[in-house]
């Protein structure tokens, strides 16, 4: 298997769904020659034509709305929205269309919204918002978040075909950050199922995106140190959120730690440690924890910007309380 980065990764899903499939194509800004703003599509428009890697207007309402037209008729759009921060231009789009546009006429509306996403690139407020909790609470999307390569190639492609919008949260930080193992092929993640990325018995960290890597060190670090062993469940989808994999990761060590980059407040953390209480209440030996940002922007200097945002000794730290209940 070809060892690539993150978004090297995704980038090779995205072209070999476009050379399987002549439905579909791309739209975004800059997308073309420059290949995007973080050159995902670097290329692309030279293989498969300006009509198939569309340059659009600076509308991202405008860019959402032609992919919402096109899924209707059966394309299968990929959107790129530059920064996950300006997809809030294309928010009626999302809720009050593409989310609804199954219920409201039984059609299909396969289409792919890239969103760059996160932190720790000392991008300040207006290009580090984590956004997936913004379109959590809406039925009729589809959210996924991979943390590896393998599963970033593995969901494009899943999200490609779908008949559902699929919202793709890229975190920027793990770019060209990670590198590992991507199977060549036709290889897909199945949306809405989680993958345990450590097994333990000891506390269990639900995460997702930038944070599972943290959760990783973390975990290598309290078993080294602590001798405490540490499950991560990475949920690589949050919306269907696979919710036997939460149940089991409970049962299995009895004390759950859930770390995500966005805000605690009102976070996607709050509904699994819901779903936790609501049906595995019994097998807890300890309050479930939560890890995230604090309650501001994301600040611009690096020295706020890593006090705000989560990191690997903040998931030492409360993993420790954990184990001392």
């Amino acid at each position: 298997m070809p060892t690539l980065t993150y978004i090297e990764a995704l980038s090779r899903g995205m072209w070999e769904e476009m050379e399987r499939d002549e439905s579909v194509f791309l739209i975004g800004e800059d997308i073309g020659a420059y290949g995007g703003a973080f050159k995902a599509t670097k290329g692309f428009q030279k293989h498969f034509g300006e009509e198939r890697v569309i340059d659009s207007v600076l509308s991202e309402a405008a860019i959402i709305g032609a992919a919402a037209g096109a899924a209707v008729v059966g394309m299968r759009p990929i959107v790129e929205i530059q920064f996950a921060d300006f997809v809030s231009c294309g928010f009626n789009q999302i809720i009050t269309n593409c989310a609804k546009i199954h219920y409201r006429w039984n059609l299909p509306a396969p289409m792919v919204i890239r969103l760059p996403n996160g932190g720790y690139i000392r991008g300040g407020p207006y290009h580090s918002s984590s956004t997936e909790a913004w379109f959590h609470h809406f039925p009729g999307l589809k959210i996924v978040a991979p943390s590896t390569p393998a599963d970033a190639k593995g969901l494009m492609k899943a999200a490609v075909r779908d008949n559902n919008p699929v919202l793709y949260l890229e975190s920027k930080y793990l770019y060209r950050r990670i590198k590992g193992e991507v199977p060549e092929g036709d290889h897909i993640v199945e949306i809405g199922k989680a993958d345990v990325k450590r097994n333990g018995s000891d506390i269990a960290i639900i995460t997702y995106g930038s944070t599972v890597h943290q959760s990783l060190e973390a975990a290598e670090t309290l078993a080294k140190e602590d001798g405490i062993d540490v499950m991560v469940l990475d949920l690589r989808t949050l919306a269907p959120l696979d919710k036997e994999a939460i149940f089991a990761a409970v049962k299995a060590t009895g004390k759950v730690l859930i770390v995500h980059e966005d805000n605690v407040t009102g976070g996607i953390g709050a509904e699994v440690a819901a779903l936790i209480a609501d049906n595995v209440f019994q097998y807890l030996d300890a309050p479930i924890k939560r890890l995230g940002a604090l309650d501001v922007p994301v600040p611009f200097a690096p020295t706020l910007e890593d006090f705000v945002l989560p990191n690997t000794q903040k998931v030492v730290t409360v993993l420790r309380e954990l184990a001392n209940f």
